[in-house]
Parts: C-alpha cells; sequence; structure tokens
C-alpha cells in the first residue's frame, strides 16, 4: 500500500486537490497533519485511510514550526508504506521514519519563505516578529535541505519549479503537471462578467486588477476568493458596484462561475504552476494572465488568452480587457478545451502511476 503526506488541509488550493485526487486515483491512504471540518478533499476517504496528526495552531510561525516537529516526530507509521509520497513544505521531515521503502517528493516549490521570497514575508510581520521568522528558517531549512537529499524521486510541478529545485538545493527533478478536474470544469454559458480567482494576497496582485476596472465601470468583474488582504481590497472598490466579492466559495459555486464567465484574469507573481488558468480553460475561459512563471508553460498566447508582459501594469491590463470582448472570449473555447486536456486527471495519474512501478514517462507537454 502506498501513502501520500499532505501538510494540511484548509483552504480549497490546489496542493490539497492533487494530493486528494491522487489518493483516490492510485489508489493510497492520506496523512496529513490537520484538516479543516468537512473539508471536500477529504469526503471519499475512509477514515481507516486517513493519518490526521491533529497538529492544528492558529499562532503565526508557531503554527509553522508545530508542523515541521509533527511531521518529523510523529510519523512512525510510514514504515507499514511500501511507498510514500510527500506534497508541502514540512512532510518531506518525516522521511527519516521510511529507509526501507520508496521515497517521492511531489515538489510544488521549494519554501518560498526560506529561499526566492524571504525578504518578502519578513517585510510581511511586524518588527517583533520579524526575529522568529528568521528562527523557524534557521530550523526549517537544513532540516528541510537533509531530508530532500534523501528522496529517491524528486518530481516538480512545472518546469518552472524545476528550475527553482536545481537552483536552491542543487538537485535534479522531472516534471509531472498537476491534473486539472476536466469533468468539473466546463462550460456553462456566457454571462457578462469578469473574473478574478487569485488568492487575495499580495504576491496574487489582485489589487491591479480591482485598480483597472475601477477604470473600466462598464465593464464587470467578480473576484471569488478570499485570504488576508480581501478587507483592504473590498475598501478600495466600496464605491464600485460594478465589482463584487464572494470570499471563498463551495468546489459547485466555484466551477459555476468560472464555466460563465466571459474570461478569467490570473496574475501572480512567479507562479508556480498556476492551476486556476488551466482549470479557466476546460470551462473554455480564455485567460489574461501575466508571461511569468508556469503559466508561460499552460498558456498558448492570442489562442487561450492573453499574456501581459511582467510586470503587468493597470493600463496593460485595462487594454487586455477591452481586447479580449466576449465575442473574441468565445470565439477561444475549442483551443482553450483542447489545451486544458493536456493537463487531465487521466494523463496525471498515469504518469504517477509510472513513477511507482519505476517505468519512463512520456516528456511533458509545452
Amino acid at each position: 500500500m502506498n501513502l501520500i503526506l499532505h501538510d494540511y488541509f484548509e483552504s480549497l488550493e490546489g496542493g490539497g486537490r492533487l494530493c486528494s485526487l491522487l489518493a483516490q486515483g492510485l489508489p493510497a491512504n492520506l496523512g496529513y497533519g490537520f484538516a479543516k471540518a468537512n473539508h471536500p478533499f477529504l469526503i471519499p476517504l475512509s477514515p481507516d485511510a486517513q493519518h490526521n496528526l491533529q497538529a492544528y495552531s492558529a499562532i503565526p510561525l508557531w503554527r509553522q514550526f508545530k508542523l515541521a516537529r509533527t511531521f518529523s516526530r510523529k510519523t512512525t507509521f510510514l514504515p507499514q508504506y511500501e511507498t510514500v509520497i510527500y506534497s508541502g513544505f514540512y512532510t518531506p521531515l518525516a522521511v527519516h521514519h521510511h529507509q526501507l521503502g520508496k521515497n517521492i517528493c511531489y515538489c510544488h516549490t521549494p519554501p518560498r519563505f526560506i529561499y526566492d521570497q524571504r525578504d518578502f514575508y519578513r517585510q510581511q510581520l511586524p518588527l517583533g516578529l520579524r526575529p522568529a521568522l528568521q528562527a523557524f528558517i534557521h530550523y526549517l531549512q537544513p532540516r528541510y535541505e537533509q531530508a530532500i537529499s534523501q528522496m529517491d524521486l524528486l518530481i516538480a510541478n512545472s518546469h518552472h519549479v524545476r528550475q527553482r529545485i536545481q537552483h536552491y538545493l542543487g538537485k535534479d527533478a522531472i516534471v509531472i503537471y498537476p491534473p486539472c478536474d476536466t469533468q468539473r470544469f466546463t462550460w456553462q454559458g456566457q454571462a457578462d462578467y469578469y473574473l478574478s480567482t487569485g488568492r487575495l494576497d499580495p504576491l496574487k496582485r489582485v489589487d491591479l486588477i480591482i485598480q483597472a476596472f475601477l477604470k473600466m465601470p462598464d465593464k464587470k468583474l467578480v473576484v471569488t476568493s478570499g485570504g488576508s488582504e480581501l478587507r483592504r481590497l473590498q475598501q478600495l472598490a466600496q464605491a464600485a458596484p460594478h465589482i463584487h466579492f464572494t470570499d471563498w466559495v463551495s468546489e459547485k459555486q466555484l466551477a459555476q462561475l468560472v464555466g460563465r464567465a466571459i474570461a478569467i484574469l490570473y496574475l501572480p507573481k512567479n507562479e508556480d504552476f498556476g492551476l486556476s488558468p488551466v482549470e479557466a480553460m476546460a470551462a473554455g475561459k480564455p485567460v489574461i494572465g501575466v508571461a511569468e512563471g508556469g503559466l508561460l508553460e499552460t498558456m498558448i498566447p492570442g489562442q487561450t488568452g492573453i499574456l501581459i508582459e511582467s510586470p503587468p501594469t493597470i493600463a496593460a491590463i485595462c487594454e487586455a480587457v477591452t481586447t479580449l470582448t466576449p465575442a473574441r472570449a468565445l470565439s477561444m473555447r475549442s483551443t482553450c478545451e483542447a489545451r486544458a486536456q493536456h493537463f487531465c486527471l487521466e494523463i496525471f495519474l498515469d504518469n504517477m502511476r509510472r513513477q511507482l512501478t519505476g517505468e519512463v514517462i512520456a516528456k511533458t507537454p509545452i
């Protein structure tokens, strides 16, 4: 039997969805640091197929330290599994408990608060907490790198992340793209709104999207996510009745919003992979994205949407929205749907099964 370890299930993020689909498709049991009550990704799994380590904490930084220590100390059940697949920043610390089987790390990205975005995360904290962050990095970084060195195989979720692994960890990885649920994200018509799906934090640059739509009162924007910047962004758009916030929605509601939008806007900074654009394309919706990170691998500029030059500007966003009219978006439907099939669940599961059996996988599509 195989086991998948994932950091935790809280919001509806792509890493958790990937692990849930993988656990069902292999099949495999699932372990995690904690899970929000009634989390939709855990419904199909029986209780005896799960290991909930109950490592939840709401206290910043202590939460992360508790997760790291829990995976390091409380995963002595790993030897009962033939293969363990590790997903997240903290799960690799459990690898020393699994010396006789195969260890595979599916890397969404090396921890960005340790490597390429350390200064950004430091500046987000109050002055009094910054030494605590530095202390946590001092604790985690050598343990994480030691754990990665013990993996039998590293899998990156994109060529962009593969390059990060090579640069920061001195290791190579194969690329297996995350799966898109092309059965759930489908065309459901075309309503009168554009949709922003990025989490509301500074790295997703949703504020730029809102500022652009403030200059286009004739175009509707729906912001369908939550995050640390929700209140600030709501205040930014408080005098704009054409901009609507939903906060986090259910899986069903998200699929409906995507399936009926004109197009999706997604402008994160150096995104690891970016599942939202692929889900949009599966629903026949083109994407207004930024020419950075994983979007350079998933999108076909001019055919499945518009890639804005980096860094994105408000003027460039306005121009892209004006260019991507409902009629032009509709003309891209079939190309978008076809592109999304390169990232379907069946291809992902087939490539992962091949890794468990030692077969060579086909070259990933670009």
